[in-house]
């Protein structure tokens, strides 16, 4: 108990009650008061609640900054609904920034070569949106679209930034890298919303519902297996992948224990529930990645992984008509027979992308100096949002082409900001690969199964992004594995010095050991 002559904590004990007594009251009486959830209330609400929880804020931001990375919580009260990613970069940055301004002690870590190429694309980004029609935000009240791409790239590019702000103690490591992917583990909420009763549902101000399960009267059609779930697959692919981080591909099939590989597919059967084939591409790019990095190839797992390899694809080809309709949706890229709704749907889609991509190339060439940036006028997107004809009379027409969502990671770069924009992000990623291959191979031993799977991550993501699917705005992502492996290596890592003993035992000899100086005569 605190003395009670100690005055500083009894005025800090005042001050505490003062403002919580009056907040709490307040809270209960709009919780109580509240009509429908009007907008005002509930952000009058939020506020409340955001100074309520700004001294935990304080404390722990850095945790929840990683909580948040992938996480599906939405800040309802603020205007456009901001992802809660978006907030806590943003806060834990400045708060990070204010500690460093009050404590010259406490630095950011250094990692130029991911710093630089930064600075630069940043720089691409605001000076094409000046000169484009500036940035858009519609919410506020500006007259064009597309401030939400450029909020997602700056906030994307700040990051990093963030993550670098402290380095990450090492016996906190494995807590903070699985808060990184954790917070993934709850987008299967967003799935449920056709399920949950009527009175629940007001939780999903906080999550956002994905629509799965409703068709186009708004009539609630939930069917596992037949249902495109995309919240339950990226739910598997998070803990699946937070399996091979902290377990390795071999920690899993060789560990001796029974309830990793049972688990594992598990978790790769829910990532299935998506039907979706990008998801399950990537994740088998990275398991490939690390099977390959861990040095499994030349092992004797090798034998029964290509063994188990070719039963799967011999029950893959007979029995592949049979599997739930997402299942066979995920694997229609491979030759196999499948559900023709299911290979319709996937054709469409392809048809669908290749389209937008041979309608928008031939643009490339007049934007390389200056891009088109990403800002859209209302009337063009009204104009045709609601023509039935667009796809047959041009395919660059379409809004999600006018708003350069065009599933190309590549033209996503290059259409909005030219030439300078794609040498931007090749040198960005050519520094992060520096710093991850850098901080895998020097890095701390203990941190060994980190690093490769932050490598990993990052080179499959690359690969990703120029080869099947990627938008720009997901460069939070690449400064996330980027940021997340510096502080954990405390900066970037280097070759240990060597240094010659009997050099320092000569430099650092008692006086008489050392070569006097010969005094020459006058």
């Amino acid at each position: 108990m605190s003395s009670p002559n100690n005055t500083p904590a009894i005025l800090r004990s005042l001050i505490v009650y003062a403002v919580s007594v009056p907040l709490a009251i307040l809270v209960g009486y709009l919780l109580t008061s509240v009509n429908n959830y009007d907008v005002e209330s509930i952000g009058i609400i939020g506020f409340v609640m955001a100074v309520l929880i700004f001294p935990v804020l304080m404390k722990w931001h850095y945790p929840w900054l990683l909580f948040s990375w992938s996480s599906p919580f939405l800040i309802f009260f603020l205007p456009g609904r901001p992802g809660l990613f978006l907030v806590m970069v943003a806060a834990s940055l400045s708060i990070s920034v204010v500690e460093r301004i009050l404590n010259s002690r406490l630095r950011f870590l250094s990692a130029p070569q991911v710093t630089w190429p930064l600075v630069a694309l940043l720089g691409v980004i605001v000076m094409t949106a000046e000169l484009t029609g500036g940035l858009g935000f519609r919410s506020m009240g500006s007259s064009v679209y597309g401030g939400k791409k450029y909020a997602l790239l700056f906030i994307g590019i700040l990051s990093f930034f963030a993550l670098i702000a402290r380095p990450i103690p090492k016996e906190k490591a494995k807590l903070y890298v699985s808060l990184f992917l954790l917070g993934s583990a709850l987008n299967f909420i967003q799935d449920l919303y056709v399920v949950i009763p009527a009175p629940l549902r007001i939780i999903y101000l906080l999550f956002g519902a994905s629509g799965a399960g409703m068709d186009a009267m708004g009539n609630a059609d939930f069917e596992m297996g037949r249902t495109a779930a995309a919240g339950f697959a990226a739910t598997g692919g998070a803990l699946a992948s937070l399996m091979l981080m902290l377990y390795t591909v071999r920690g899993i099939f060789m560990g001796r224990k029974l309830w990793r590989p049972v688990v594992f597919a598990g978790l790769i059967c829910m990532l299935l529930l998506g039907g979706q084939r990008g998801p399950l591409i990537s994740f088998a790019g990275l398991f490939a990645l690390l099977f390959w990095l861990e040095g499994l190839h030349r092992s004797r797992l090798m034998l029964p992984f290509a063994t188990a390899g070719v039963v799967g694809a011999i029950l893959i080809a007979v029995f592949s008509a049979h599997l739930p309709y997402t299942f066979q949706r995920a694997i229609a890229f491979l030759p196999v027979e499948i559900d023709i709704e299911a290979r319709r749907s996937a054709d469409d889609s392809t048809e669908w992308r290749l389209n937008i991509w041979k309608a928008v190339l031939p643009q490339v060439p007049e934007h390389l100096l200056l891009g088109t940036g990403l800002a859209i006028s209302v009337e063009t997107l009204n104009e045709t949002a609601g023509r039935s004809d667009i796809k047959v009379i041009d395919a660059a027409n379409q809004p999600l082409a006018l708003a350069h969502d065009m599933h190309n990671g590549p033209l996503s770069i290059i259409l909005p900001f030219g030439i300078w924009g794609v040498l931007a992000w090749l040198w960005f990623w050519a520094g992060g690969f520096y710093v991850l291959r850098r901080n895998y191979i020097y890095g701390d031993p203990d941190l060994k199964n980190y690093n490769r799977y932050l490598l990993a991550a990052f080179v499959s993501g690359c690969i990703f992004f120029t080869l099947i699917f990627g938008v720009m705005e997901s460069i939070g992502t690449f400064c996330g594995f980027i940021g997340l492996s510096v502080a954990l290596n405390h900066g970037v890592r280097g070759p240990a010095r060597q240094t010659n003993p009997a050099a320092v035992r000569v430099a650092r000899g008692p006086l008489a050991d050392r070569p006097r100086p010969v005094l020459l005569p006058r």
